[in-house]
């Protein structure tokens, strides 16, 4: 990879900087190399990763090993968007929502966003090893690998699917959060892969709508672009219906309690009122308020698990003290 960068720096740094004038004055160099970390969405992976963290500690897992694993998640997830900026750099350079991102604008060559990436999913996986455990060390580089190859790479340009199987590598980061404080992966780490796995598609598919002329030229087949933006309404409505279902399923299966159930049963009713005002508006306005609200909603879904599972720990401490 790093023979084709340099094969093709040339090129795209004559690319950008055609494209200089568009853009805005240059940051300073950790900026823009954080920047290539995508820091917003590493935001949310961290909520995740957390978020499982604390649910299977019961409270506040261990400091270290939450520290560890924060950071390691950070530079993993860091590494692997760092890479994508060089992957997509030929459409990022057209499409409106990513000229000002570090590569097409100029800012930094192709060359050093791949070393950048390269050097922190590294970092990342000794650091998991070395002070996490080997199982979270290898599920994180197993996230980092499929969002560069299997999504990055192949699912993104290739199919409408690319979302609803791309999907994977979004939900790891709890499989990894758990990991790390149980070094093991129970059923219910695997019921909060499937709660990120399930809400990824409604989520990415209402962005998708508010900027599918990014997409359609430079040919990315999000749904939008292929089946039409009727049909992605309609798709994102059941895949709402399910998310929200799986979400209230977790209490009969008796991974969590009646808090968590009243937390789920509120905010899927938001959920599915925004799911529903996206069907009949068809507008992309309220594309945005869904894709706005399910960053929200996942946060407090969280949130609720974390408490729920607080509960029965903090009543044992009241009583025994």
């Amino acid at each position: 990879m790093a023979t084709q960068a340099g094969t093709s720096e040339s090129n795209d740094m004559t690319r950008a900087s055609a494209s200089k004038s568009r853009t805005r004055s240059k940051p300073g160099t950790l900026s823009i190399y954080l920047a290539l970390m995508k820091p917003k969405i590493i935001s949310l992976l961290l909520v995740t990763t957390a978020g499982a963290m604390m649910v299977a500690s019961g409270g506040f897992p261990p400091l270290g090993v939450f520290f560890w694993t924060m950071l390691g998640g950070t530079l993993s997830a860091g590494g692997a968007n760092a890479l994508n900026h060089f992957f997509d750099r030929d459409i990022d350079e057209i499409m409106y929502r990513t000229r000002q991102r570090p590569i097409p604008a100029g800012w930094v060559a192709p060359r050093s966003a791949v070393i950048w990436g390269i050097f922190l999913c590294v970092v990342a996986f000794i650091i998991f090893y070395v002070f996490v455990n080997p199982l979270a060390a290898v599920l994180s580089l197993i996230g980092a690998l499929y969002y560069i190859f299997i999504y990055t790479l192949w699912l993104k340009r290739s199919t409408p699917h690319n979302i609803t199987i791309g999907g994977v590598a979004g939900a790891i980061p709890p499989l990894v959060g758990w990991a790390a404080v149980t070094n093991s992966l129970p059923l219910a780490a695997w019921a909060l892969f499937g709660i990120v796995f399930l809400w990824t598609p409604p989520h990415t598919w209402a962005l998708t709508l508010v900027v599918e002329r990014d997409y359609a030229r430079v040919d990315v087949p999000m749904l939008p672009v292929v089946a039409g933006e009727a049909e992605t309404r309609r798709q994102i409505l059941i895949y709402s219906w399910i998310f929200v279902i799986f979400t209230i399923l977790l209490v009969p299966l008796r991974l969590f309690d009646w808090f968590y159930l009243i937390a789920a049963a509120v905010l899927g009713y938001f959920f599915m009122r925004n799911a529903y005002q996206v069907r009949r508006e068809g507008s992309k306005s309220a594309a945005l308020r869904l894709y706005k609200y399910s960053l929200l909603h996942l946060a407090l879904l969280f949130a609720a698990m974390i408490a729920d599972a607080s509960f029965p720990h903090i009543f044992s401490s009241l009583l025994g003290g």
